[in-house]
């Protein structure tokens, strides 16, 4: 829990579109959250820019966004999408799921949300899973990785000290909804009805194994070295949800899939909060 405080944003950092970006397509993606900045009370847009000396800057997008006060304390989120540069699917939901807080606010009442739409802004120009390096980024964290991209997200998970992390993927090898339930024990309770409300429009993969981990009703309860989450020694210990939409289903179902999956999870963490304020 977390007292209730606005994120100081920093001057001169604000969302505006980049001459010649070298990310073709991010910036008509971002629209629905860009034209919303400076217009929306407790929403603002972020640009952090990263580079070395052989590369041009790129720019890796965040969104802030604070709901209403819900009782004496914030839930900080983090939303993180697009750390495959070839999962369109989940940065798209991302874009949606925070447009729709924006638009309805008291459905995000006592959260501040921290949204990265686009965590692999080289891999998404490119349409590959992994960076420009060649690398998969999702295995890099906490590993003292020279990765840019990762360096940069690991200052920010430091610095803002999430109380959950939501992730969003595709997998091409699924045939159904799955995710990952990590960190703090409720994570499970919450994911749960999450992915059944979300089976009305995805069937969920039911598989004793899946992407080579054990999993028991959709669910996988072991991490892959190197996933973006938490520093490993986090105390006290975040919750960690990864949402996976079988990538070869159509985009807009795993979209449509995704953001009711994150509304549900919003609604019954919520629900513990009520019945456990100090998880």
């Amino acid at each position: 829990m977390r007292l209730a405080r606005p994120w100081q944003v920093e001057m001169g950092t604000a969302l505006h579109p980049v001459a010649n970006t070298s990310l073709p397509g991010l910036l008509s993606m971002l629209a629905p959250l860009e034209e919303r900045v400076g217009k929306v009370k407790h929403l603002h847009g972020q640009k952090l820019i990263y580079r070395n000396h052989l590369t041009d800057p790129h720019y890796l997008h965040r969104f802030h966004f604070l709901g209403p006060e819900g009782g004496d304390s914030y839930q900080r989120l983090g939303l993180f999408a697009g750390i495959h540069g070839d999962e369109v699917a989940g940065s798209l939901a991302a874009v949606r799921f925070l447009t729709e807080l924006v638009e309805r606010p008291e459905l995000a009442q006592g959260y501040e949300f921290f949204v990265y739409p686009v965590c692999n802004p080289t891999g998404y120009a490119d349409g590959t899973r992994h960076s420009r390096s060649g690398l998969d980024l999702n295995r890099e964290f906490w590993k003292n990785s020279n990765q840019l991209e990762v360096r940069l997200l690991e200052q920010e998970i430091l610095q803002l000290n999430f109380d959950g992390f939501l992730s969003l993927h595709a997998d091409d090898t699924s045939d159904g909804l799955y995710g990952f339930a990590l960190g703090h024990t409720h994570a499970e309770h919450v994911l749960s009805p999450a992915l059944e409300v979300a089976s009305r429009v995805l069937p969920r993969n039911r598989r004793r194994r899946i992407d080579n981990l054990p999993a028991r009703n959709s669910i996988v309860r072991k991490r892959y070295p190197g996933m973006l989450g938490p520093q490993p020694d986090a105390r006290p210990q975040p919750f960690e949800i990864v949402l996976e939409t079988p990538a070869l289903a159509p985009i807009p179902d795993q979209v449509e899939s995704t953001v009711i999956a994150l509304h549900k999870i919003l609604e019954e963490y919520r629900n513990l909060l009520s019945f456990s304020p100090n998880l």
